[in-house]
């Protein structure tokens, strides 16, 4: 069944696509040898290409190519060995050119899907219509000089790789898990690092509505969302827009809106150009692109193991129910510390440390996972001490919070601080014996039925014992000594 929103008229379906632009990771811009590093000072990263010189022929970067090609075959799309280059024309103050050079006729990758997992367990299948290699405009900057505007060309010439759904995702929610698998992946790849709010990934989202059973309905595009909370925000407000308007009898108009995550709402921003409008035609400075079976096999070579096919090993081969798996693949460098972690050690239990408490601490500090003040090979020794009974679980906690504090071994903390898990059996059981011996009322009242007791009995030894005694001796004592 599609998603719905419920109107003042009745039920409308929603129909979504996304246009994602990806800044590829290259050291180099796309025609051009300037920097292409994220940060530089102001107009420090610009060549005569890049400012539109006139005379300067653009050269192809090949890693660029190469970085396309990887997304594409991550992507399960056509990689078409012969693509070209043209020059999409339009004036903005941070394109010196007056034209930005783009794919669109022929296109590099084409035919592409990726599935998306929902909540309910239904696997959704979104079609990928292409993928097409361009170059980046400027920047402008408005809040340097009062009254004015500045230009920054740091960024123009960057590659950009733009993806094209179909108009395939049906509820926000499907949009917001389609940016996050795709960010997953390119992040994998090393084809873009997805910082949303650097602006390395950034999403146009279109949006229309219709009765159900009726064919589409105008199309209205919401223009460079960056964040994920942002793209499901933009789709269910744009979407509530279009359905109040159709519902007072007012038009919808194809057009280009912006989002604005402080009011929540779209705002008109230009009428939607056609393509016809940017008046494309084939680069006259570039040749056709053409790829090698040679090129081709090399990037194949380099392909990673991707979230979807690492999800499944880490359910097969460590025995990780589906819900973890999906949560430790998300990122790569959480599968990678999950993976050191579990070397010889429970990997559910690692599993669990790294879902709960290590993300818990990592929340708290604002940390990512690269930055955990407890290490992977650490993680994995504290597990190691509960699985050799050194330790408790109650015991490992602390010994937890220690290692965030100084970064020791688990070990050398355990050692230190003396809270090895007492495993004597006779020195539990004098404990034991004194419990018992202590409170004869407790006794009477655990041998007439009361058996919640036992919970109190183990408390009253663990306090005794610095929390130190093993659990499961100490319960299976009390209950052949209370019986």
């Amino acid at each position: 069944m599609r998603y719905t929103i419920a109107g003042k008229t009745g039920e409308w379906e929603v129909v979504i696509g996304l246009e994602v632009h990806c800044q590829v990771i290259t050291n180099s811009k796309l025609f051009s040898g300037a920097s292409a590093v994220f940060g530089s000072e102001q107009n420090s990263s610009v060549s005569t290409i890049d400012a539109g010189y006139p005379g300067m022929l653009p050269v192809i970067n090949k890693f660029a190519v190469e970085q396309t090609v990887r997304t594409g075959m991550a992507i399960n799309a056509t990689i078409n060995k012969y693509s070209a280059f043209d020059r999409k024309n339009y004036f903005y103050a941070d394109l010196p050119t007056g034209y930005q050079i783009s794919q669109f006729f022929k296109p590099i990758v084409t035919d592409g899907y990726l599935d998306i997992n929902r909540d309910n367990g239904e696997v959704k299948r979104i079609g990928i219509e292409r993928i097409h290699i361009e170059q980046d405009a400027g920047k402008s900057v408005h809040d340097l000089i009062p009254a004015k505007s500045c230009i920054d060309l740091n960024r123009a010439g960057v590659t950009l790789m733009e993806l094209v759904t179909r108009p395939e995702l049906e509820s926000p929610e499907d949009a917001g898990k389609f940016v996050r698998k795709l960010r997953s992946i390119v992040r994998y790849l090393g084809t873009c690092d997805g910082n949303m709010d650097e602006g390395s990934m950034r999403c146009d989202v279109n949006v229309s509505v219709n009765r159900p059973g009726e064919g589409f309905g105008t199309r209205v595009e919401v223009k460079n969302v960056n964040s994920i909370r942002f793209v499901i925000q933009a789709v269910e407000i744009e979407a509530k827009r279009q359905i109040a308007a159709y519902e007072a009898g007012e038009p919808v108009i194809q057009e280009t809106r912006l989002f604005d995550d402080q009011k929540l709402e779209t705002r008109a921003m230009r009428t939607k150009e056609f393509a016809i409008d940017y008046r494309y035609f084939p680069d006259p400075d570039l040749v056709h692109l053409v790829l090698d079976d040679e090129m081709l096999e090399r990037v194949k070579a380099t392909m990673p193991e991707l979230p979807e096919a690492k999800k499944e090993r880490f359910m097969s081969e460590y025995g990780l129910p589906a819900y973890d798996a999906d949560i430790l693949v998300s990122e790569k460098e959480i599968a990678f510390f999950f993976e050191t972690a579990a070397k010889g050690h429970d990997a559910k239990k690692v599993s669990n440390w790294v879902i709960g408490d290590l993300f818990a601490l990592l929340n708290t500090l604002g940390k990512d996972i690269t930055e955990s003040p407890i290490s992977a090979e650490n993680l994995g020794k504290l597990v190691g001490l509960i699985e050799d009974n050194t330790i408790s679980g109650k015991i490992a906690k602390e010994v937890f919070a220690l290692m965030a504090e100084d970064g020791k071994a688990p070990e050398v903390i355990v050692e230190e601080k003396g809270l090895k898990q007492v495993t004597d059996t006779g020195a539990i059981a004098a404990e034991v014996d004194k419990v018992i011996a202590s409170n004869p009322d407790k006794v009477a009242e655990y041998k007439a039925g009361k058996d919640k007791l036992l919970g109190w009995f183990v408390g009253q030894v663990m306090a005794a014992t610095k929390g130190k005694a093993n659990p499961a001796m100490l319960n299976e004592m009390l209950k052949n000594k209370l019986s």
